[in-house]
C-alpha cells in the first residue's frame, strides 16, 4: 500500500489499462478510479468543482483553466492524441463545398468552443486551406467547461430548439465541428480526411495531443514527489501498450489502436511520447491556435503549463 490513497479518473484505454489492474502503480501511492462512463461529464465536474485528486482532461479546456486561476496543474501525461482533418462536417448534398467557402457563412461547433478538437480542427483550417476564422460566424451547441470564459463576438449560441448536427446535415450550416462522423446525411468537409491526417504527421510533424492528466495544486505543493511518480506509473502502463501495439499482441484492435500502429509505422517511433521534450511542438502550436482564436488572453510558456519536477521527463 502507498502513503497517499488518490481519487482518480482515467478513460480504460490501451495506454492505461495496466493502471487500471494494477499492473503499473505509483511507488509511494495508491490511484483509486471512479467510474465516470462519460469523460467529457468528469472534464466539466473537475474544473467547476476538483472532484478529483487526480483527472484526465482536455488540453484546452487545461490552458483555458489555468488562465484562469483554476487549483490543478497538468503532468506532462499525453493521453489521446488524434488527427483532425475529419472533424469537419459539412451536408452530403454540398459536393463543391471547401473549407474557404466557410468565410462569410455560419458554421456549427457541437459543444463549446473551446472543445480541443474544434481548436485543432480550426487551426487546420487557418494554416492548411488559409481560412479566415473571423470571417466565419460559429454557432455553439453547448456552453464552456470553464464558466468565466468569454468567447469572441463571432460565436453565439444555437437558437431555442434548434440542432447544430440536424442543421448542418440539412445544409442551414456550412459546416460543423464534433458531430459524429456517423451522423446521416454528413460527409467531411476535407476529401480523403483521415490520409490527410497522417500526410501532415509525415510531412510537417503535425501530431495533435487532446488530453492531458490534472493533479490538484494542493496535493502537489504537500507531496513534492507526487508528479514524478505519477508521471513513472502513466508512463510505464503506456510503454507496456506500446510494446504489445508493435508486437501485435493487441486483442482485438479498434480503431484507436490502429491508428496509433500507423503512426508507429510513419515515424518508427513511440505514438504516445510523454513529457515536454518530445512534445514541444505540438505544446507550442495549440497555445498558438488557443491565442489566434482568442481562446487565450496571451500565450504561455509550455514549461509553465507542468510541475517543475516534471520538466526533464520523458517517457
Amino acid at each position: 500500500m502507498g502513503d497517499l490513497t488518490l481519487s482518480a479518473v482515467t478513460r480504460t484505454q490501451g495506454s492505461t489499462q495496466a493502471l487500471k489492474d494494477g499492473t503499473s502503480r505509483p511507488r509511494h501511492f495508491d490511484l483509486r478510479f471512479d467510474d465516470v462512463p462519460v469523460l467529457i461529464q468528469a472534464f466539466r465536474r473537475m474544473v467547476r468543482a476538483v472532484e478529483w485528486d487526480v483527472c484526465e482532461r482536455a488540453f484546452t479546456t487545461y490552458l483555458v483553466a489555468k488562465e484562469h486561476g483554476k487549483p490543478f496543474t497538468a503532468l506532462p501525461v499525453f493521453l489521446v492524441r488524434g488527427f483532425h482533418h475529419g472533424a469537419v462536417l459539412r451536408t452530403a448534398t454540398a459536393d463543391g463545398l471547401v473549407p474557404k467557402d466557410l468565410e462569410d457563412r455560419t458554421a456549427g461547433v457541437n459543444r463549446g468552443y473551446t472543445v480541443t478538437t474544434g481548436v485543432w480542427a480550426r487551426g487546420i483550417l487557418a494554416d492548411e486551406y488559409g481560412v479566415d476564422l473571423s470571417r466565419v460566424t460559429w454557432v455553439l451547441s453547448g456552453d464552456e467547461h470553464v464558466a468565466g470564459y468569454q468567447p469572441p463576438r463571432n460565436v453565439v449560441p444555437v437558437g431555442p430548439g434548434e440542432d447544430v448536427p440536424a442543421m448542418v446535415a440539412a445544409g442551414e450550416l456550412a459546416a460543423g465541428i464534433g458531430i459524429p462522423a456517423d451522423y446521416p446525411g454528413v460527409v467531411p468537409l476535407i476529401p480523403d480526411a483521415a490520409e490527410a491526417g497522417y500526410r501532415a504527421l509525415r510531412e510537417r510533424g503535425f501530431y495533435p495531443i487532446n488530453h492531458v492528466l490534472v493533479v490538484r495544486d494542493e496535493l502537489l505543493a504537500k507531496h513534492p514527489d507526487l508528479a514524478a511518480d505519477l508521471f513513472a506509473a502513466y508512463a510505464d502502463a503506456k510503454k507496456r501498450y506500446v510494446a504489445d501495439l508493435a508486437e501485435g499482441f493487441v486483442i482485438d484492435p479498434g480503431p484507436t489502436d490502429r491508428m496509433y500502429a500507423r503512426v508507429m509505422q510513419i515515424t518508427s517511433g513511440d505514438p504516445l511520447p510523454y513529457g515536454i521534450a518530445p512534445n514541444r511542438a505540438m505544446i507550442d502550436q495549440l497555445i498558438r491556435y488557443a491565442v489566434d482564436q482568442q481562446i487565450l488572453t496571451r500565450p504561455v510558456a509550455a514549461e509553465d503549463l507542468f510541475p517543475d519536477s516534471t520538466r526533464h521527463l520523458a517517457g
